[in-house]
């Protein structure tokens, strides 16, 4: 049997963490968090960072003690770069990780209605910063029903109702300012498309950056299709969850790329899970090489992201 590796080492240590929140830190102060005063965006991102931790302890989606799925979400979230000035991306971030941690909850059980509730509340919140984050509802009512067999008449007027609860304090801040309009105009964005050739006049390290992170979706994919047998029957259908949204999501940036900020920060939340379990659980060479290959390549990425910001 292969030992530990130096990647599986690192993986496990507990230093992993404090150091990869040093770095994101870091990365933060110099992409303008004194200069530009972004207290609240980074402030979202070291709650979603602390919500990211506790769905891997919750859910053991790593069954070995590892601190990846957190320093994956922190060092992919900041090579993106486009998180530092877009508040919207980081509550997005937010809701999706705090909607994924409470959906978990409610496997097998079709009496949570409380639960799914503030689930999908999250994703009212995230929609009134991204409108289009509701084409996922059909997707995640599928997810519900079939993957955690927790769906319900009772879950799923749960789910609407959680939905539209954050659409009645927006209403009434409309109608207090006179302006419905402000509303119909949000809904209205869900009829607007951009033609699919708008992916050609993405900058380039867009298309790097969404391709490097999709590499590690899929990369995260195939190595959990392939050493699933070793994860617990509720692990592996989280993970079956985790691998369908992020199709979902790289099909969702491919065809509408005029949203790639928004998905981009869906893409990170929903990639760290995937990653990690690679980087954390596989002990061959190839993977201790690639480990330091990815994390060259998160880094370099990083600054080219910073630089031209």
């Amino acid at each position: 049997m292969t030992g530990k590796r130096l990647q599986n080492r690192i993986a496990g240590s507990r230093l992993a963490l404090p150091v990869t929140v040093l770095y994101a830190a870091l990365v933060w102060i110099v992409g303008g968090l004194l200069t530009d005063k972004l207290w609240i965006e980074f402030g979202l991102m070291v709650v979603t960072t602390y919500i990211m931790v506790e769905l891997n302890n919750k859910n053991t989606l790593i069954h070995t003690y590892s601190r990846m799925v957190s320093c994956s979400f922190l060092v992919l979230t900041v090579a993106t770069g486009m998180i530092f000035h877009d508040i919207s991306c980081c509550v997005l971030q937010l809701c999706w990780a705090s909607f994924y941690m409470l959906l978990f909850t409610v496997y097998q059980d079709k009496q949570a209605a409380g639960r799914v509730f503030y689930a999908f509340l999250c994703i009212g919140i995230g929609s009134t910063a991204f409108i289009h984050l509701l084409f996922f509802v059909p997707v995640l009512w599928l997810l519900l029903a079939f993957n955690l067999q927790s769906f319900s008449a009772r879950t799923f007027w749960a789910s609407v109702l959680g939905l539209m609860m954050p659409y009645w304090f927006v209403a009434a801040y409309c109608f207090y300012q006179d302006d419905m309009q402000l509303l119909t105009e949000h809904f209205a964005a869900l009829a607007v498309f951009q033609p699919l050739s708008d992916i050609a006049d993405m900058p380039l390290l867009q298309v790097v950056t969404f391709a490097f992170i999709a590499l590690l979706g899929l990369l995260g994919t195939i190595h959990f299709f392939v050493t699933r047998i070793h994860d617990k029957i509720r692990t592996r259908i989280l993970y079956d969850l985790f691998v369908i949204i992020e199709f979902a999501c790289i099909a969702f940036i491919i065809l509408q790329p005029a949203h790639y900020k928004q998905l981009m920060a869906l893409l990170t939340v929903n990639t760290a899970p995937l990653i990690a379990h690679y980087l954390a659980l596989s002990p061959t060479r190839l993977s201790n090489i690639m480990f330091f290959v990815l994390s060259a390549s998160a880094f370099l990425l990083t600054l080219f992201n910073l630089w031209t910001f």
